[in-house]
């Protein structure tokens, strides 16, 4: 299911006449000028959730943290794979090595532990509703933190056309309304500029320790709906289609 939603931000009027540039372009106008800033948004259910998992690996060389963390992290990637993600859908994210050090409040210096390697995966999953099983296989699998889930949708090109039409269309309405409102016949075009909302999530992104996870059997997933859209400005200039000016 699709919703559109709207909001007219701003509307001005400029004296005219005016004359804008744009890349070295001129535009002109003979009757007066009004400037729309529009928002139209379309939510849909996501089709795209990606997670991150990761494992940290503590020993008292780093050779043997960075040997220990290696295999570990192979077990996740594997279950990874396993669950049916090709590899272009993981991404490693980080990899970091660390000193670690216990504080000797008696002596009151840093004593030397060990060192601590983390490593870390960016996971996409395409099976939406496989989201709860797939974060529990990867705590079986050896991930000591997880991050996620993150939901989007992968092409929203035609929910953008969409927002875009209807963005178009309203701001052609108030725009004619205005023209109306002051003598006018009509309204011509001058400028259209857009920024792009993006995909995102439609809530934070949680993270969950292994203990967390471990509590339940299976981790409750709600994917919800995510949003995207298009912001539009447009300058239009009101005119009488007759070409002749109002008093």
């Amino acid at each position: 299911m699709i919703r559109h939603t709207l909001a007219l931000v701003a509307a001005t009027m400029l004296v005219a006449p005016i004359s804008a540039s744009a890349q070295q372009v001129q535009i002109e106008a003979n009757g007066p000028v009004i400037e729309l800033s529009v928002f139209e948004s379309v939510t849909a259910e996501p089709d795209l959730v990606t997670i991150g998992a990761g494992v940290t690996s503590q020993a008292r060389t780093a050779v043997e943290a960075m040997r220990l963390n290696a295999r570990e992290m192979q077990s996740v990637i594997d279950q990874v794979r396993a669950l049916g993600v090709p590899d272009t859908d993981i991404q490693t994210t980080g990899i970091s090595l660390n000193a670690q050090y216990d504080y000797d409040r008696a002596n009151q210096r840093q004593v030397f532990r060990g060192y601590q390697v983390s490593n870390r995966v960016s996971v996409k999953l395409r099976d939406v509703q496989a989201t709860g099983a797939a974060l529990d296989a990867l705590v079986m699998a050896g991930a000591t933190d997880l991050s996620g889930p993150s939901f989007s949708i992968e092409d929203d090109t035609q929910a953008k056309a969409t927002a875009r039409e209807r963005a178009i269309k309203r701001a052609q309405q108030r725009a004619e309304a205005y023209a109306t409102m002051f003598g006018y016949d009509g309204i011509k075009v001058l400028s259209v500029s857009e920024s792009i909302r993006g995909r995102g999530p439609s809530g934070p992104i949680a993270q969950r320790s292994v203990a967390e996870s471990a509590a339940v059997a299976t981790a409750p997933v709600q994917p919800g709906q995510v949003s995207t859209g298009v912001s539009l400005s447009i300058k239009y200039e009101m005119i009488h289609i007759g070409g002749s000016e109002a008093e």
